[in-house]
């Protein structure tokens, strides 16, 4: 099928101009391989005229050898492997379809590319010259002239080339060359008056130098204030980020003043203290609620969607709930001791101090992501301010007078944030640090009343009772979150499910006016529509117009380009004749120079004349001498052949004797055998 559709691209392309084969399927797989091989060298010669010939006249290796070399000069890539291009090479000179067909595709797929390829190949491909020849000194310089020419042709083609690309519509430099007349014609005109009025004066000549001299002076003055302006520049620039420069310093002598080796390690171990418990508890803590709060969301995303008989069954269920948990919490503060109430009063103090140190965290937390954020947002104006400072030549942002009293009062305003805020995160931290140390302490003495305890319940027989105890709570404690957040979940669904009808409500509402509204515009885009459509087939008709022009234009032009490209060819090979019949005039100026001229050193040199006389008196020698072995061999050929004849006689009297002798000596032989065969059978009888 591939083979096929190959078939029918190249016959779809050899019936198109300019070929007109008129061919079909049926005969074009029918040509014989001489006219196979004749539409190849038409495709060929429509590429390049030079191959345009007949094939019959030359034989089947000339027409490789041409056909290899055009497609060489194409960069036809023929296979590689010896053995594929002797095949090759041999369906080609046979005219092999399997050969013929790709060859035949490649060229009418790349053939506007080829030609151009083709037409540089003319005064691109060197000239193979042989070295005996290419030895000869005038030869040499005519060859490196050659190559010359040749890269000035590349370089002329490629600025034709660029000119071509870069050529603007023919309309519009038309326009822009009668643009420019007219400027030119009014400025000729402006230069005329001027003079006229000058010439009028006395001394113009004197006044237009010193008008000339003032103008350059002028010229200078601004140059020189704008070097002045670009140096104060560079120095407010530099004066401004000294004086940075210096309060960051001052900033930093007072930050390190009072402080001590002893203060910065307790400053160390209370940081190292507040990540560690950022790190082990409250973030653990915040992560697993997360966690839990998805897990719900999930689960209630994952349920089937709730009416409102369903959320007020849920709402009674957990009022039921809640009750049931009064209840035990009502009995276990009835059921309660004295040691119950001691463990409660501490628990409720650790619980107190666990949330003062989740608030003094938080906050901390607070303090130190709006360090961060300040701390970017310096690290943003730094890069900017650097960003201005590279577009503007290395110097940095220059502010004004006004601009930089207003970065004053608020670099002061947020240095005065800074300072309460770290004034507050450092409050924080002590006093995070006293809730620690607290927390220690309970801990310890929790743990000692829960040793008192479990001794106590053991004297008692009830070992364990406290652990249910707290266990119960926690589930109880665990059901009331569970509970207040299913409530407030449930609650959240039902107002979100009220906003959305008040909020499709109120678009409703707001879409009514603008309905309204819209049917007057859509009359009003009716009418735009079949004014929009009367306009656009107006434009059709026009751009119809222009675009007939155009194509007459580019034929225009095509026309022009294609006399430009004859015209050059023309001139190379004008060029390159008029250079070798230079040479040779020159050759024979200097000929016809040594040959007049009476300077003895002239005459020493060998003129062609000479040289060429030399060889033909050498020539005639050497025919002389041939002549006369010819002569000599004319004489002797008779003796010699009677003589050969003779010898051939004799030999043929030689061989005769040998055959003969060789018969006796055979038929002795056989006489020999004969009388030994009777003597023996006489003995046997004997």
């Amino acid at each position: 099928s591939n083979m096929t559709d190959n078939l029918k691209y190249i016959v779809q392309e050899l019936n198109k101009e300019p070929f007109n084969k008129n061919l079909n399927l049926i005969t074009c797989d029918s040509l014989e391989p001489i006219q196979l091989l004749q539409i190849l060298n038409d495709v060929i010669a429509e590429i390049d005229e030079r191959h345009q010939m007949d094939i019959r006249n030359e034989s089947a290796d000339q027409t490789f050898a041409r056909i290899i070399d055009a497609l060489r000069i194409f960069r036809f890539k023929p296979p590689s492997d010896p053995n594929h291009f002797e095949t090759f090479k041999l369906g080609l000179v046979q005219g092999n379809k399997t050969t013929v067909y790709p060859i035949l595709e490649w060229l009418l797929q790349k053939r506007p590319e080829l030609k151009k390829r083709a037409y540089l190949a003319r005064f691109l491909v060197k000239i193979n010259i042989p070295a005996e020849i290419a030895q000869d000194e005038e030869v040499e310089n005519l060859y490196i002239q050659y190559e010359e020419h040749i890269e000035e042709f590349k370089q002329v083609h490629k600025n034709v080339e660029a000119a071509k690309s870069a050529s603007l519509p023919t309309g519009d430099i038309k326009k822009d060359i009668k643009a420019m007349q007219d400027e030119k014609e009014q400025l000729v005109r402006r230069v005329d008056r001027t003079k006229k009025r000058v010439q009028s004066f006395p001394n113009s000549a004197s006044m237009l130098q010193l008008a000339q001299r003032l103008r350059l002076e002028k010229e200078r003055e601004a140059k020189i204030s704008r070097q002045i302006s670009d140096q104060r520049t560079v120095i407010q620039s530099c004066q401004s980020r000294a004086q940075r420069l210096n309060q960051q310093v001052k900033d930093m002598r007072q930050a390190a003043a009072g402080s001590t080796a002893d203060g910065l390690i307790a400053r160390l171990e209370e940081e190292k203290k507040i990540n560690r418990y950022m790190v082990t508890e409250k973030l653990p803590a915040e992560i697993a609620t997360e966690k839990r709060q998805v897990a719900d969301l999930q689960k209630i995303a994952s349920e089937p969607a709730m009416g409102q008989a369903d959320l007020e069954q849920y709402r009674a269920k957990m009022r039921e709930v809640n009750a049931e948990i009064n209840q035990l919490i009502e009995k276990k503060m009835m059921a309660g001791d004295v040691r119950d109430d001691k463990a409660s009063l501490f628990r409720q103090q650790a619980s107190i101090v666990s949330r003062k140190k989740a608030a003094a965290a938080e906050a901390l937390r607070e303090a130190r992501e709006e360090l961060n954020r300040a701390e970017e947002e310096l690290q943003a104006r730094r890069e900017t301010l650097e960003a201005n400072r590279g577009q503007q030549g290395g110097g940095e942002e220059v502010l004004k007078e006004a601009q930089f009293r207003e970065y004053v009062a608020k670099l002061r305003t947020k240095s005065t944030v800074y300072k309460e805020k770290k004034r507050l995160m450092n409050e924080l931290i002590a006093e995070n640090g006293i809730l620690t140390r607290t927390l220690e302490i309970l801990r310890q003495k929790e743990e000692a009343v829960k040793r008192q305890i479990s001794q106590a319940e053991k004297r008692a027989g009830v070992s364990g009772y406290s652990d249910t105890q707290e266990q119960l709570e926690k589930v109880s404690k665990m059901m009331t979150q569970l509970n207040q957040k299913k409530g407030d979940t449930l609650e959240d669904m039902s107002r979100i499910i009220g906003e959305l009808n008040k909020r499709v409500n109120e678009k409703k509402n707001e879409l009514a006016p603008l309905i309204r509204e819209l049917r007057p515009l859509r009359e009003e885009a009716k009418k735009l529509q079949l004014e929009y459509d009367e306009k656009k087939a107006n434009y059709e008709r026009q751009s119809a117009g222009v675009e007939e022009k155009r194509m007459k234009l580019e034929q225009e032009v095509k026309a022009l380009r294609e006399e430009c490209q004859g015209e050059e060819s023309r001139y190379a090979y004008m060029k390159g004749m008029l250079d070798i019949l230079n040479t040779q005039h020159q050759r024979v100026q200097d000929e016809l120079r040594a040959y007049k001229s009476q300077d003895p050193n002239d005459k020493k040199k060998p003129t062609l004349r000479d040289v060429f006389k030399k060889k033909i008196a050498e020539q005639e020698n050497i025919g002389k001498s041939l002549r006369e072995k010819q002569k000599a061999v004319r004489d002797a050929q008779q003796p010699a052949m009677k003589q050969v004849k003779m010898w051939s006689d004799l030999l043929r009297l030689m061989d005769c004797k040998i055959a003969c002798q060789a018969k006796a000596e055979v038929a002795a032989e056989a006489g020999e055998y004969a009388g030994v065969t009777s003597l023996q059978e006489n003995r046997l009888v004997l």
